[in-house]
């Protein structure tokens, strides 16, 4: 499965609860609210973030993926488990994506690679 490296490096934030939704420019940009936590997942991490985790890259799987399809995520966190990068995913309607750290990213290509993956440029 084809799969290219987004550009921008990410961080990952936890905001209270309660706090609204982030304003944001372009690029990536995910948020998930649930009663304990808002998570971000951003360039530029938002000012009232409780913790901050920067440093990651996504991994954009070439889509668009048909709901119907199975085992997609497996086939990337398998051989990324094995070579002991821990993995981030979000999915949005129309694909998934990975999130690794950037430091991980040649053992993270390397890995994915031997496990027949193709990285699109």
């Amino acid at each position: 499965m084809d799969y290219k490296i987004l550009d921008s490096e990410l961080s990952i934030c936890r905001l209270p609860p309660e706090a609204p939704t982030p304003q944001t420019g372009t690029g990536f940009f995910s948020v998930t609210r649930t009663n304990d936590e808002l998570s971000v997942v951003c360039e530029q991490a938002p000012a009232n973030a409780l913790k901050v985790d920067a440093g990651w890259t996504a991994l954009q799987v070439i889509g668009p993926l048909d709901f119907a399809l199975t085992g997609i995520l497996a086939s990337f966190a398998t051989p990324l488990a094995a070579a002991g990068i821990p993995i981030l995913s979000i999915a949005t309607f129309d694909t998934d994506y990975i999130l690794i750290k950037t430091a991980n990213l040649p053992c993270a290509i390397e890995a994915l690679s031997a496990a027949g993956h193709t990285v699109q440029k």
